[in-house]
């Protein structure tokens, strides 16, 4: 009997077992059973249903296993994939963190020494105080006995260079690890998890510094390389040259440099250096690229174009860039020059005397560049249009350089001056022997034009913050632009079809499409494909399309950039955009002007902004509105502008007169529209809408939220954010976007929240150009025309969801939207209308 019990419970306990393989939990799977399944995965890695069981028919070997099985082993094999990731993720991250760790404790140790230093010097002075005849002496002999009694080196013997090589080395660790320069954070700079790197500047030292830490998932050895071809990343490096390269023998290398670098503007000559660059590796493993000026005259431009340049100096910089474990290097970038700011005029000298602009332009510039090689490298960066990021980045490369080369006008490169008398307030040069093409295919170059004439211009702007005027610039082409001189330019790429501007007349629809093509990792760069919609005046070529495409960069649109120039560069491309079509640049520069003295200071005095963000702080918003103006009113920055043309031998005298006659027009618009967005007060109708700590700004808020209440009965925003100002913080920050018009015959928009400016891609000074009719399409108009009469007799409305137009020509979809009258005090003076879009997104 307890025999036959104990067979029964096996029987069923092996029923059991046997019952739960075939449910599929537990099975085991052969090598070829694996095998076809990974090549599945590898195709398609969440098979449907029905692919799983077409899986089970097409292969034999998995007829055994059911469906349900085998979902649940592409569930498995997901999750082990996405463990796999996040596993190698967190790897990186860590190793991330453990060489900054060290990077931030070096730092540290750094700062230390530095303090033990000026006790030591505070000591030292304190003595000095008590004993002044004995210091004085003392001050004498030290001097004496501290002055490097250098003795007269060849430059022009190996033994004498090598001399100087090993001095730059020691000068330039000093700066790059030690307590060599007196370093202060970099304003506006904080480090962080997401920031790029540590950057800081000289405080007090001659001529102007700059300092860059980070990590970069590159081997030293490429880093070296990348950095040494200074015009591929520096778009101030006109061109570098080795004159000479012979072994240091130990191991390293020693170079003798010519470099030109390009003037910023057309007020002040371009800078050439001549170097001595150094490369060696140290015994801890890390590798040096140090670089200082050499005396003497050395290399030198062309004859044709000495006078433009005058020589700087090089003070002992590079770049220290050390192996991390696992992988990656801790680089260290330092720049000390010496720009000659006495050759410049004095209204300029500030941007040769700050170090702010010389950690812009090259320190964090490197490190940016080197980053975004990286991240390339790594397969970070989605492509855009099919196009590889190195195509992309030699796109802004040729836009930048031909800008740049337009602005200065070397003679050695063909330029020379038009007519000009030094009264002129344009520059007019032409190049007769500057083929129209692209660097990569000369074959493309247009030969039957007679060349390219530069119209270009320099101002000075007061009281406009540089990123604020180039966003509008870019936002808002209709403001400054002449749609027949961009179709003139455009129609030049086409051989043969070359004509002056008026003999086919176009008329511009208004309507300017940004397509985006990249951007660097930090958003300080955009490149952009700009579609101007445009149709003929001829009858007979009404429906032919008079589109003009241009290749834009849109550089420095951030305030808080420190230093930071702000450019908007473009030239027309044909339509079907080849990689080595012909560019010919023009564009926008505007740079701060800053004292040197401000780069001692540790706090940032920020530029007032143009949205409502600068009210939402703590503390009284009139206040900080006033604040701000007081510092903008302090705000200098010099504008300059080149447009490039190409014309024909015979039209030449024409088109100079054409280009002359619109940089001028340019020009007066920019002057317009800088005045108007201006915070100093100088337009009194703009400034009294827009001061975001006015009082009437928080009254139409309190107005919103009360009318939205009375009409619809219900609160627009929660209970708790009704009372004082906090209702104008969380109006401005409330999801939905939120904007209001006048009543008037053609309604325009008076006020908007940030949701509701970033659904119209626009800015509030821009916001006042727009009209309600624009915000809608077809049908987005038809319902609102159906339901304007309920919206003024009920006073609030309920549209459909629908579309809406962004100032760009985006489609932004929504769906639902309320509209309601916004009631005075008084409750009976309509004020104006208020439009809610609900989840609204791009489409």
């Amino acid at each position: 009997m307890a025999m036959a019990l104990a067979q029964h419970r096996e029987s069923s306990s092996d029923s059991s077992i046997n019952k739960h393989l075939d449910g599929g939990k537990y099975v085991r799977y052969t090598a070829e059973q694996v095998e076809a399944l990974e090549r599945v995965y590898a195709e398609c890695p969440k098979p449907s249903s029905l692919r799983r069981q077409q899986l089970i028919r097409e292969c034999p070997i998995l007829s055994n296993i059911e469906p349900k099985q085998i979902k649940v082993w592409f569930q498995n094999r997901r999750c082990r994939e996405k463990q796999k990731k996040e596993s190698s993720r967190l790897q990186t991250v860590n190793r991330k963190l453990t060489a900054m760790n060290k990077l931030l404790m070096e730092e540290n140790d750094r700062l230390q020494k530095q303090v033990s230093q000026m006790v030591c010097e505070n000591g030292y002075m304190k003595q000095q105080l008590h004993t002044v005849n004995t210091s004085a002496a003392d001050a004498n002999c030290d001097s004496l006995s501290t002055t490097p009694q250098h003795s007269l080196r060849d430059t022009n013997s190996p033994a004498g260079l090598l001399s100087i090589a090993e001095e730059t080395l020691a000068e330039f660790l000093s700066k790059a690890t030690g307590t060599a320069v007196d370093w202060v954070q970099m304003p506006g700079m904080k480090p962080g998890p997401d920031s790029v790197g540590i950057f800081t500047i000289s405080q007090s030292c001659s001529g102007v510094a700059a300092r860059a830490c980070g990590l970069v998932s590159l081997e030293p050895i490429k880093i070296a390389e990348i950095l040494k071809d200074r015009p591929s990343w520096s778009r101030d490096c006109r061109n570098l040259e080795v004159f000479t390269m012979f072994p240091a023998g130990n191991g390293g290398t020693i170079e003798l440099v010519y470099a030109q670098k390009f003037a910023p503007t057309t007020l002040a000559p371009a800078r050439d250096f001549w170097t001595l660059r150094y490369t060696t590796t140290l015994e801890n493993g890390s590798l040096v690229v140090c670089e200082r000026s050499l005396s003497g005259s050395g290399a030198g431009p062309s004859a044709a174009a000495a006078a433009q340049f005058v020589r700087a100096e090089v003070l002992p910089s590079g770049y220290l860039i050390r192996p991390c474990e696992g992988g990656g290097s801790i680089i260290h970038i330092v720049d000390h020059l010496n720009l000659e700011a006495w050759s410049v005029p004095e209204v300029l000298r500030p941007l040769y005397e700050s170090s702010k602009v010389i950690a812009q332009k090259m320190t964090i510039a490197a490190l940016r560049y080197i980053r975004q090689i990286a991240q390339e490298t790594s397969g970070e960066v989605v492509y855009s249009l099919g196009r590889q990021p190195a195509v992309l980045r030699t796109f802004s490369q040729r836009l930048s350089r031909g800008f740049n080369d337009a602005i200065n006008g070397f003679n050695d490169d063909g330029w020379s001056i038009m007519n000009c008398d030094g009264t002129e307030d344009v520059i007019i040069a032409i190049n007769s022997s500057k083929s129209f093409s692209s660097t990569s295919n000369p074959a493309n170059a247009l030969s039957f034009l007679g060349g390219v004439l530069c119209a270009k211009a320099s101002m000075l702007l007061q009281n406009i913050a540089p990123a604020v005027l180039v966003r509008f610039l870019r936002e808002h082409r209709s403001e400054w632009a002449d749609f027949n001189v961009d179709a003139y330019c455009a129609t030049s790429l086409k051989a043969g079809t070359n004509a002056y501007p008026g003999m086919r007349h176009t008329r511009f629809t208004g309507s300017q499409i940004i397509m985006p093509l990249g951007h660097t990792i930090e958003h300080e760069e955009l490149l952009e494909v700009i579609r101007l919609e445009g149709h003929s005046f001829v009858q007979e070529d009404a429906f032919v399309s008079r589109d003009i495409h241009l290749l834009q960069i849109c550089s420095g649109i951030d305030e808080n950039a420190v230093g930071a120039c702000s450019e908007l560069v473009f030239a027309p491309i044909d339509e079907m955009f080849p990689d080595d079509g012909p560019l010919l640049p023009s564009g926008f520069r505007v740079i701060p002007l800053d004292s040197k003295s401000s780069d001692t200071q540790d706090s940032l005095t920020t530029n007032r902004t143009l949205d409502l963000t600068s009210s939402l702080e703590v503390g009284p918003a009139t206040n900080h509105a006033a604040g701000d103006t007081s510092s903008c009113r302090n705000t200098r920055s010099v504008l300059t502008i080149a447009f490039q043309f190409p014309f024909e031998s015979n039209l030449r005298d024409n088109v100079a007169t054409m280009a002359r006659q619109y940089v001028r027009s340019v020009i007066s618009s920019v002057q317009r529209v800088a005045m108007a967005i201006s915070p100093s007060g100088l337009n009194p109708a703009v400034g009294s809408k827009l001061s975001p700590g006015s009082p009437e700004t928080l009254t139409l808020a309190h107005w919103i939220c009360r009318s939205y209440s009375y009409h619809l009965g219900a609160e627009l925003l929660r209970s708790e954010s009704l009372g004082g100002d906090s209702i104008l913080k969380n109006l401005w920050q409330h999801q939905d976007a939120i904007l209001c018009c006048s009543l008037k015959s053609q309604p325009v928009f008076i006020f908007a929240n940030q949701a509701g400016l970033d659904m119209l891609e626009t800015t509030l000074v821009a916001l006042q150009d727009i009209t309600l009719d624009k915000l809608f399409d077809e049908s987005g108009r038809k319902a609102l025309c159906s339901d304007f009469g309920k919206l003024m007799q009920q006073g609030y409305a309920c549209l459909p969801a629908g579309i809406c137009i962004s100032t760009m020509g985006r489609h932004v979809s929504y769906e639902q939207a309320f509209a309601w009258k916004v009631l005075e005090a008084d409750e009976s003076t309509v004020h104006c209308l208020a439009f809610s879009f609900v989840n609204w997104s791009f489409v």
